[in-house]
């Protein structure tokens, strides 16, 4: 029964944030509010009843905070690897006599979560399994994860936070130069739980699984695995896919389990075992290294062999050009591929790899394809001396502990794309409908050569409306586009022309210790900017070499000429705030959000950090009285705690 009421629970939380969603973002209205507040008040007296409350649910609001750094904490005892194989005999072997749960190794990032008097005290990441990071602030912003639970003493388990296909796609397609792009979802994850922000975790809808409980004192598992799964679900945790398997049953599991990689959103690289029987399990104990109760099935590779047709060279905006190996398309794991990344030109040395050669290729993890062997090793030959794009001269260069290959040309036409789709990226210019291959066709047309070329599209007016693909109203809605981005602020025209190392963050820094004077700012020497805090010698040697060509100064300064810069307010404002210190919490009522009031202290001067310590001299919360941490901490320490009222009578005095 109660687990009816828990689907019940998770389909009101989906369909009431469906509805909310509709109504405040997309301006339509699925179900009226009569309706709406007949399910919420459903879904409170459901979470009520089961002691249960998610992190997605609408009857919560998980705030926002920034840290300044993940603290460290050492696991009270180590989390060690599991002892592995790829062959399903060997898993036969391990179950022997007894029953054992089979699950997905799912590839993400493992998280032990504690629970106190109900509620998510602690997450902390496995880390090097002696330290791990404490990502407590992360975690209450996972998508599935039950913030409150019914289950009242201390309860410890371990899980996996992941972020599925579909997302990590999304994600990526918002990342115009494909340098930044993330090369899997587990690296995306493990970016996305570590962030000091957790507003971006939140918006990378990470998803936790729950595959070990570690305690939980005064229930009856009944000396059972499964039986612990069974509960944790009970208490509002998603856990992971898993059967109970013998010896016999083995070998049908892992085939069902291995017919459902190709459809399943999420990342695994493999099988887990582990006995059912707690304390037969506990009673082998562990090597130096291995549990002795569990085992991990790694996927045997399908091969197959086929022939290296050609070597393709995929230039960047970096100027690398990555090796690509094009092959007679072959079926694997269920599709067909044709082309597989090689990296750099020390692995295809590693490989001696040359076009015709006969090879063998799979998909590792079943999901990406890779070259396991070369069969015949003719030899690397045909490295392009010349960039395959623009034709300049390229250069093979020694980077960490690979050699691979560049294009010397500044003027590369695919490094030209990729600086203009960074240009007119969000954080820059933010022109949008200028996709990169749009911006390919208009460099190629010579339609735009330098940046300020975009404010002039309109010369080429019927041009673009004949261009397949375009017409009178695309053309419109890039011409608005680009009208709008005319009025901007320096610091976001400094980050879009692409210095290398110079990020929003820093050219905000720079800006603001020139007060926006461009000709100081540019004229100014390494020694100069290395004093500004935050600026070190890298970010000040890029800054300054970029400006010492007199051809990116003139194209800085046309394209200034064709832009509104704002004013930079808080260096107009008197700096009531300087050397103040601020942490902010809590909702905000007089501010869009938290960040607009972070903009604001730091237009006056003051600092607004993610955690209360003995250099806070106010804490901002509304709720005053709230026996919040960053409450307690500040209550502790003697900061004072004002509200948003009090805070902007300050500003007005």
């Amino acid at each position: 029964m109660n687990r009816q009421k828990q689907e019940r629970m998770q389909e009101l939380v989906t369909l009431l944030n469906r509805a909310a969603k509709a109504y405040y973002q997309d301006a339509q209205e699925i179900m009226s509010n009569l309706e709406y507040d007949r399910l919420y008040d459903e879904l409170t007296e459901l979470e009520k009843e089961l002691g249960i409350t998610l992190s997605d649910s609408p009857t919560v609001n998980v705030g926002y905070e920034v840290l300044s750094e993940l603290p460290k904490e050492r696991h009270e005892s180590p989390m060690l690897s599991l002892d592995k194989t790829k062959e399903v005999e060997e898993l036969k072997q391990f179950v022997g006599e007894q029953k054992a749960l089979m699950s997905w190794k799912m590839d993400g990032l493992t998280i032990v979560l504690t629970y106190r008097d109900g509620e998510l005290y602690k997450a902390v990441t496995r880390g090097n399994g002696e330290v791990g990071e404490v990502i407590t602030n992360n975690a209450r912003v996972f998508k599935n994860i039950p913030l409150k639970i019914s289950y009242k003493d201390e309860l410890i388990l371990r899980g996996e936070a992941v972020i599925g296909y579909k997302d990590f796609e999304k994600i990526n397609e918002t990342i115009p130069d494909v340098d930044a792009k993330y090369k899997n979802p587990r690296n995306l994850c493990s970016g996305s739980v570590r962030q000091l922000n957790n507003e971006i975790t939140a918006k990378r809808n990470v998803r936790f699984y729950a595959f070990t409980l570690v305690k939980a004192d005064g229930v009856d598992f009944k000396n059972s695995r499964e039986e612990q799964m069974r509960w944790l679900k009970e208490q509002g945790f998603e856990v992971v896919e898993h059967v109970m398997v013998t010896r016999e049953q083995v070998e049908d599991a892992v085939a069902d389990f291995s017919k459902k990689i190709v459809t399943n959103d999420f990342p695994s690289d493999g099988l887990v075992l582990v006995y059912d029987d707690i304390a037969y399990g506990r009673s082998l104990g562990r090597t130096a290294k291995f549990p002795r109760d569990s085992y991990a099935f790694k996927w045997a590779d399908e091969k197959a062999k086929t022939h290296l047709l050609e070597i393709e060279w995929s230039p960047s905006r970096t100027g690398l050009i990555n090796p690509v190996a094009i092959f007679e398309p072959v079926e694997l794991e269920g599709t067909t591929v044709s082309r597989a990344s090689v990296h750099n030109i020390s692995i295809m040395k590693e490989l001696e790899l040359g076009v015709g050669d006969k090879i063998e290729v799979y998909k590792a993890n079943m999901i990406i394809p890779q070259i396991a062997e070369n069969l015949t090793r003719s030899g690397v030959k045909d490295i392009p001396a010349v960039c395959p794009v623009c034709g300049g001269a390229t250069a093979v260069k020694q980077v960490s502990n690979a050699k691979a290959l560049y294009c010397t040309n500044p003027d590369c036409q695919a490094k030209h794309i990729k600086s203009f789709s960074l240009f007119v990226s969000r954080d820059a210019l933010n022109i949008e409908g200028l996709s990169e291959s749009t911006l390919e066709k208009f460099i190629d047309r010579g339609y735009v050569k330098q940046f300020a070329d975009l404010f002039h599209l309109d010369r080429f007016a019927e041009e673009i409306k004949t261009m397949e693909g375009f017409g009178e109203k695309s053309y419109q809605n890039i011409i608005e586009s680009v009208e709008k981005a005319r009025t901007t602020t320096l610091p976001q025209v400094i980050y879009g022309l692409g210095i290398a190392n110079i990020g929003l963050s820093n050219a905000k820094v720079i800006c603001k210790e020139f007060k926006n004077d461009v000709d100081a700012m540019i004229g100014a020497d390494k020694e100069q900017l290395s004093e500004i805090p935050g600026i070190g010698a890298v970010i000040a040697g890029a800054f300054t070499e970029y400006f010492k060509d007199a051809s990116h100064v003139e194209k800085f300064k046309n394209l200034l000429a064709e832009l509104k810069i704002e004013s930079n307010e808080g260096e107009e404002k008197e700096q009531i705030f300087a050397g103040v210190n601020f942490v902010i919490t809590g909702s905000v009522e007089h501010f869009a959000n938290r960040k607009e009031l972070k903009e604001l202290i730091e237009s006056l001067g003051g600092k607004v950090t993610g955690s209360v310590t003995s250099k806070t001299n106010y804490l901002i919360n509304n709720d005053i009285t709230s026996t919040s941490s960053k409450n307690k901490k500040a209550n502790e320490l003697h900061v004072p705690i004002i509200s948003e009222e009090m805070f902007l009578e300050m500003v007005e005095k």
